[in-house]
């Protein structure tokens, strides 16, 4: 991979409901903050954005059986990508748009942590992204982000983690993570 080649940064559930609503986890808000900074720093950038897109009856929520409170249901505003996506980024090609946007948790029957297998509007799937290589940042540490990472090493690729762009649910289960997932080869920077 030489010089010239554009980094693939995919960007895991950057939504209000998991900064600010139902599931809102630590280090959320400054984490968006620094996943900006990273992006805006950049200047040869793919940026994919994952989302959860739940119907209301998706069971993965408590009164569906599940264990989540309610999150990120399709239409709603805690469904929808942080603002700052939109408003603070400086280049257009950066921002969250139909082509690299990919929604995921959109079967009532399946839990879907991972993004790999989320899909955009034209039908492209996360994990078909060119390159052997990719940037991995987003929220939840231990939960999403972690099986995103996951999918991406069993598919061959090598990760890079950005540590100060994970929110996360708890500290301990995050610390836990962050080990493991440099044990596996995952290359962490913050």
């Amino acid at each position: 991979m030489n010089g010239m080649d554009t980094e693939t940064l995919v960007v895991v559930d950057c939504q209000v409901d998991f900064i600010r609503g139902s599931l809102a986890c630590l280090e959320a808000e400054e984490a968006v903050d620094r996943i900006v900074d990273y992006i805006n720093s950049k200047d040869n950038l793919r940026v994919l954005y994952s989302m959860d897109w739940h119907s209301p009856e998706n069971g993965s929520f408590l009164e569906n059986g599940g264990i989540w409170p309610p999150h990120c249901v399709q239409g709603t505003p805690g469904a929808e990508l942080d603002r700052r996506f939109y408003d603070c980024l400086g280049e257009g090609k950066y921002r969250p748009g139909s082509s690299n946007m990919f929604r995921k948790g959109t079967d009532d029957l399946v839990e879907e942590y991972s993004a790999a297998g989320a899909v955009n509007e034209e039908g492209a799937r996360l994990d078909q992204v060119p390159g052997d290589r990719v940037t991995v940042c987003g929220i939840a540490s231990e939960y999403c982000v972690r099986e995103t990472v996951l999918a991406f090493l069993e598919m061959g690729k090598e990760v890079t983690l950005v540590t100060g762009g994970l929110g996360f649910v708890e500290k301990e289960g995050h610390s836990k993570n962050l080990e493991d997932l440099s044990v596996r080869g995952v290359l962490l920077v913050p």
